[in-house]
């Protein structure tokens, strides 16, 4: 799968210390810390989240519950 997104121009996001950071800033709606840090890395990247957990969904900005 990894090597199919690759080839059809999708890239890697890295975790950096802004995203960890970023963290912190987030309200506590979600326990899951790689969700957090999912939540956090979409909203220090301006990208849109999709998601299908409803606990993700409630953080604001930028996820979408699909």
């Amino acid at each position: 799968m990894r090597r199919g997104l690759i080839e059809n121009g999708y890239v890697e996001l890295a975790v950096t210390g802004a995203h960890a950071v970023a963290i912190d800033l987030l309200p506590p709606l979600h326990k899951d810390p790689f969700d957090r840090m999912l939540v956090a890395q979409a909203i220090a990247e301006s990208v849109t989240l999709l998601t299908g957990d409803t606990l993700v969904a409630q953080y604001p900005d930028l996820i979408r519950q699909v």
